[in-house]
């Protein structure tokens, strides 16, 4: 197995059971299992959205939170023998937003730090286009970023699934 199919790429709606199945891949990889969360606890609703996360992964995840540089924590935790779980990029994305980072400069070292990952890599993403066009610019912006982010993620993961009412579904790999 190459490098590049080392990852894996979960694409689903919001309580799709995305994040489940990814953390069940992620158990049956082997290896030390690694957590990177991209949440900030903005309010209440998120504190327990994390909450019921960690419990559910248990002890044997390693936590790391990278709610920006995710990149530079990937190459940090950059082994054959670890599986790092990064869930989610919208979350991601939507922090890059809010501190008016460079979103091209940091989906590019995203994409340079997939390529050369030895450890396994599972990406969990919020599939935010197939609904209406939002109706504030902001909105737009970030579904139009999600799309590309998608794309660019897509087109390098080995294995690409969308889940939907907790079933997987196989798109690539």
């Amino acid at each position: 197995m190459t490098d590049k199919n080392r990852s894996v790429f979960i694409l689903g709606g919001a309580r799709s059971g995305k994040s489940r199945f990814a953390e069940e891949l992620a158990g049956k990889s082997g290896g030390s299992l690694h957590y990177l969360a991209t949440g900030r606890a903005w309010d209440d609703e998120m504190r327990d959205r994390i909450v019921h996360h960690q419990a559910r992964r248990g002890g044997e995840w390693a936590t790391h939170e990278a709610p920006v540089d995710i990149a530079a924590v990937l190459e940090r935790l950059d082994a054959p023998e670890n599986v790092v779980l990064i869930d989610c990029l919208t979350l991601w994305l939507t922090n890059l937003m809010m501190e008016n980072a460079d979103i091209e400069a940091a989906f590019a070292a995203l994409e340079a730090a997939i390529a050369s990952a030895r450890a396994r890599l599972i990406f969990v993403s919020n599939e935010v286009g197939l609904g209406i066009v939002p109706e504030n610019r902001m909105a737009r912006e970030f579904r139009d970023h999600a799309g590309r982010l998608h794309q660019r993620i897509a087109a390098i993961a080995g294995e690409v699934y969308f889940v939907a009412a907790g079933l997987p579904l196989k798109m690539k790999g």
